[in-house]
């Protein structure tokens, strides 16, 4: 681990969703989806800094060049009766990977969750991804392997929005 010197992290801020928007590209790219990114900056502006933001990124610079980001929000565990702190993605530019700023931003998050009382820190990974697989772990994180991750898109939302409540079957 070898960080600069010159190595700053802080919450982004309005300007910097050009690069929040970057960042987010340059990650679909590395998880082999780069045409599924339907974001623009005029969303971004407003779930991250309208009215009633939704979700926080924490910015990684070498110098005044972004390496990398973390955007993340709160969730609940009604088990503990406290929030948890959701971490959506993770990302340092491949090229600045092996420098500590992944684990910087991780630190970063963690001192987030600690002073606002979260009870746990969560976040998902691709199956195929093993290096970071092995980085989760080397940080003490652990697989939650009897959790299946559910998913309903815009149409699916829609569909079952529309559905009446008494027609579906429970288990």
């Amino acid at each position: 681990m070898n960080i600069q010197s010159n190595f700053e992290i802080r919450p982004a801020r309005v300007e910097d969703v050009p690069v929040i928007l970057g960042l987010i590209r340059e990650l679909a790219t590395y998880e082999r989806a780069p045409d599924e990114v339907t974001a623009t900056e005029e969303r971004l502006v407003d779930v991250l800094f309208g009215e009633k933001p939704v979700a926080e990124v924490l910015l990684a610079f070498e110098g005044k060049s972004p390496v990398g980001f973390a955007v993340f929000f709160h969730n609940f565990s009604t088990w503990l009766g406290r929030p948890g702190l959701y971490l959506e993605d993770l990302f340092v530019k491949p090229d600045k990977r092996g420098k500590g700023y992944g684990r910087a931003l991780l630190v970063d998050l963690a001192k987030v969750a600690r002073d606002r009382g979260c009870g746990r820190m969560e976040w998902a990974v691709l199956d195929w991804n093993e290096p970071a697989i092995k980085f989760y772990r080397s940080l003490g994180a652990k697989p939650m392997e009897e959790w299946t991750v559910f998913r309903l898109t815009h149409d699916g939302i829609a569909k079952l929005a529309q559905s009446e409540s008494t027609s579906a079957k429970e288990p």
